[in-house]
């Protein structure tokens, strides 16, 4: 038990294990708690999962899938679609969407979405597709080890590049809008960079060492240059009709194999349009 603690496998995923016979195998023997390993040992793990969430209703929504393996999916994230059910949103969420796909495949389903995207927010967002999995990449987004790239179009002419490091709170008598707030708030740093300029909007990349609700959306109205179509900051829609914000790449280290992967979700039609047009 101690190696696989050692490997990231946490005490409720080995307390699980120990209801099915069989979950660890060494040589192709059932090994135990006290089994004693030797260099050489073929250790074999079955994680199973018990049940589906039988609260999340299977809704045939479409989504995009960038990558696929036994322990992570890697999907394109639509707009107009929030990630959990609410009592506003009881089936028309990326949680509904993804327990069709695992209905389709006759695979158990349990949801566990590793980094977080407003509604209109668009493209790439993790799942952990079982606990282990789920375990490796959250202590990766702890270390920093997740990387994550969004373009966003904002108003005006940016700066060139800099760092915004300013902490964020939630605004007073509001449940959902934040603010820079040097009181109260918590630690927040957006790296950004101008791509482009065209008729006014500045096309931008930006880089979060920290993950802080709404932290682009402040950030940005913060620095002067709030992203276009921003229903909460800046609610002008004349050249998109959601906050112009697309969650370009996600790199990290694989959980299992600790390869390197690297995912990029394709511009949609409305951002492109929105700052060529």
């Amino acid at each position: 038990m101690n190696f696989l603690k050692s490997q990231g496998y946490s005490r409720h995923i080995l307390t699980g294990m120990k209801q099915f016979p069989g979950s660890i195998l060494n040589n192709g023997v059932p090994a135990y708690g006290n089994t004693r390993l030797k260099a050489g040992d073929l250790l074999t793990v079955h994680l199973r999962e018990k049940e589906s969430d039988s609260e999340i209703l299977p809704v045939n929504l479409p989504f995009g899938i960038l990558y696929e393996d036994e322990d992570i999916l890697v999907v394109n994230k639509p707009a107009d679609m929030p990630i959990h059910p609410s009592m506003g949103n009881p089936d028309n969420t990326l949680a509904n969407a993804v327990a069709w796909y695992y209905q389709q495949q006759e695979e158990t389903f349990v949801y566990r979405c590793l980094n977080r995207l407003d509604r209109d927010t668009t493209g790439a967002l993790i799942l952990a597709k079982n606990a282990l999995s789920a375990a490796l990449l959250s202590a990766s987004l702890q270390k920093r080890q997740v990387k994550r790239t969004y373009l966003a179009i904002v108003k005006g002419t940016a700066p060139r590049k800099g760092v915004i490091s300013a902490p964020i709170a939630r605004k007073p008598d509001s449940v959902i809008e934040r603010q820079v707030d040097f009181q109260k708030g918590e630690s927040a740093v957006t790296h950004y960079q101008r791509l482009a300029v065209s008729q006014g909007n500045s096309l931008m990349q930006l880089n979060l060492e920290t993950g802080r609700t709404h932290q682009i959306r402040v950030h940005m109205k913060y620095l002067g240059y709030p992203l276009l179509g921003d229903y909460l900051y800046y609610p002008e829609y004349q050249k998109i009709k959601r906050q112009a914000l697309h969650s370009y790449q996600l790199s990290f280290p694989h959980p299992i194999t600790k390869k390197p992967m690297l995912f990029t979700a394709p511009v949609p039609e409305d951002f492109y349009r929105a700052f060529i047009l």
